[in-house]
């Protein structure tokens, strides 16, 4: 098989397992190490030993590399195969069938591992129609958020990418820190140009119920807010331990996100899992709109979406009453 397909394969289902970074940038970097040679030349710089010796290339992705090389499916790759999620039956795979798309993804232009392209072809494989890129805001400067300037730059980096693409149609977007005081981490002029606004409280988790239920109105009441991103915060799961959820009121919150047309997004990252079933529930009797997005940071990431689908079914989430179950156009009709 083509090496360089191999190692990106590997990369993807190692993203889906959340494996630690430093393995997946190895498999991504050797795939681009080696992917400008011919056949013929990586199969003679693996018989003379040049491979080996090349910078970015290590015992795993060498043996890896030498088994494509050779027509075998490489064993590494053979066993992540072997650990590939049972498809969805019932209510949870027939949702997953009707979902279009995701308002909620990171590139490397914030903490991302992956640029623009490679996502919008991750995308594509998995038959999205749609993909925003939603990079963080200045404020949260630990993911190396976007100020004005490179968000900006970036506007015409992702128009870009979309040109040359038939699908997934790319749109422009931001996941904006809701501030402490409501107020959104971006200027309102370059909200206005963009497609989709995801608006998410990331600091001060630990405020007191009232302080933070007025923060979130403030920021669902806000006109650009289209999505309210992870409502809790909570992480249930995963490398940065756990996290318990915040505390607002959710009959208030959620009843303003209906009345301002601000879509609750159902969280596919298995670490959050978020809002939590009993939260759904209350969304659900306020008549909310709901959005299954992944949040994802890697292109394999972008495959929890399935988990999202299967919490929906699971807590009666009507499709369409899902967002992203909309074709492109009404979508973006929506969000204008």
């Amino acid at each position: 098989m083509d090496a360089a397909a191999a190692l990106d394969e590997i990369a993807f289902r190692l993203e889906r397992e959340l494996a630690p970074s430093f393995k997946v940038k190895a498999f991504r970097g050797a795939a681009a190490s080696i992917r400008d040679f011919s056949a013929d030349e990586l199969a003679d710089r693996v018989r003379d030993g040049r491979l080996k010796r090349m910078k970015g290339i290590g015992a795993r992705t060498l043996e890896v590399i030498s088994q494509a090389v050779a027509g075998d499916v490489p064993d590494y790759l053979a066993d992540l195969r072997e650990r590939e999620p049972q498809p969805l039956t019932g209510a949870a795979g027939e949702l997953l069938s009707q979902l279009r798309g995701d308002l909620h993804a990171h590139t490397d232009w914030s903490d991302g591992g992956s640029p623009i392209e490679v996502m919008a072809e991750a995308a594509r494989t998995l038959g999205r129609e749609y993909l925003a890129i939603t990079d963080h805001s200045p404020h949260l400067t630990v993911a190396h958020g976007l100020s004005a300037e490179r968000l900006t730059e970036q506007l015409g980096a992702v128009t870009a990418v979309d040109d040359e693409l038939d699908e997934p149609r790319l749109l422009t977007g931001i996941e904006v820190d809701i501030l402490e005081d409501g107020t959104l981490d971006q200027t309102p002029e370059l909200l206005d140009w963009l497609d989709v606004v995801v608006a998410s409280v990331h600091s001060h988790l630990r405020a007191d119920k009232r302080t933070m239920t007025s923060r979130m109105l403030a920021a669902i009441r806000d006109p650009h807010t289209n999505v309210l991103g992870h409502c809790t915060g909570r992480l249930v799961t995963g490398g940065r331990g756990t996290r318990p959820p915040s505390h607002f009121d959710a009959e208030a919150v959620f009843a303003a996100c209906a009345e301002n047309d601000v879509a609750v997004e159902i969280n596919s990252r298995p670490e959050r899992q978020d809002p939590p079933d009993d939260l759904i529930a209350v969304a659900l009797d306020a008549g909310c709109l709901f959005s299954i997005d992944t949040d994802a940071h890697a292109p394999g990431q972008l495959d929890f979406l399935r988990l999202g689908a299967e919490r929906a079914a699971s807590c009666g989430v009507p499709a369409e009453r899902i967002i992203t179950t909309w074709p492109a156009e009404r979508l973006t009709q929506w969000l204008r």
